[in-house]
């Protein structure tokens, strides 16, 4: 676990939380129905998995935020389960992540959905983890939100991170699905914008799945129903410094708007024009 005196801040708008219980469940994914979901400046980071096929990843990580504070209100703590959604993308030859949306088992889901404007939703949330040492022996996490169902039970293996299926070894592996810095997500009046992380190297445990789901990549016509993921990397505990407010990323064109639904095959889904995953 990385000590958050190592972290640097930025900015008096900087989040910090120590993440308990972090998951990233990982599936691949046809990168032409992923890319059709992104804006043009963005395309899909596209491996070769043993197989042969040409694959992308998206992921939904979990984890509970614990002692999360804002800079400039170190006095006011959260706790709160929190589900993020991603692709692993790139920009031009720099690898960064696209969100699609957030959902925030807490009333302070208020700030960036409604304030800033984001595809974040409330979600109602119960999880519980083992762990033995630093080693996970159950998960479960069960929960719901305007984004979908999120269902996930693991058993911990004591194996860490190794080379995965599309990876030319454990570093890029660790690289690409554990280590991105930079995010883009689009605010629901079509503007892209942009923010940083900063955490200490993530030394995470494999896990075997007993089940996941997580409804928002089949409403996306990424995943189908009951597939099983790719892979899933578990760690105890992190220590997360985010970088905020998000701000425009103003070399992004904006999109036009549609109101049809964001799933597969809808006008929503057009390259060019991200998803909104509220606007179902």
């Amino acid at each position: 676990m990385s000590d958050e005196s190592t972290l640097a801040w930025r900015g008096w708008g900087d989040v910090s939380s120590l993440l308990r219980d972090f998951a990233i469940t990982t599936w691949d994914v046809d990168p032409g129905a992923l890319a059709r979901l992104l804006p043009p400046e963005l395309s899909p980071d596209v491996f070769a998995l043993d197989d042969g096929r040409s694959r992308a990843f998206v992921s939904a990580v979990t984890f509970l935020n614990t002692r999360f504070f804002v800079r400039f209100a170190p006095f006011v703590r959260l706790d709160a389960y929190q589900t993020n959604y991603r692709a692993y993308v790139l920009r031009g030859d720099q690898r960064v992540v696209w969100f699609f949306g957030t959902s925030l088992a807490s009333i302070g889901v208020i700030v960036p959905r409604w304030i800033w404007g984001l595809p974040w939703a409330r979600s109602t949330i119960t999880a519980e983890a083992e762990w033995r040492g630093g080693e996970l022996d159950r998960y479960r996490w069960e929960g719901r939100s305007a984004l979908g169902v999120e269902q996930l039970r693991l058993r911990g293996t004591g194996r860490p991170l190794e080379r995965l299926d599309g990876f030319a070894d454990a570093e890029q592996t660790r690289l690409v699905l554990t280590h991105p810095m930079v995010g883009y997500l689009r605010r629901r009046k079509t503007t892209v914008v942009t923010y940083a992380v900063s955490h200490a190297p993530l030394e995470m445990e494999l896990a075997t799945v007993e089940h996941a789901r997580f409804g928002l990549f089949e409403a996306l016509g990424l995943v189908a129903a009951e597939r099983a993921p790719h892979s899933v990397l578990v760690q105890r505990s992190t220590q997360y410094r985010i970088h905020l407010p998000p701000r425009r990323a103003r070399e992004f064109a904006p999109a036009l708007r549609s109101n049809a639904p964001a799933g597969a095959g809808s006008p929503a889904s057009s390259r060019g024009i991200a998803a909104d995953p509220l606007r179902r």
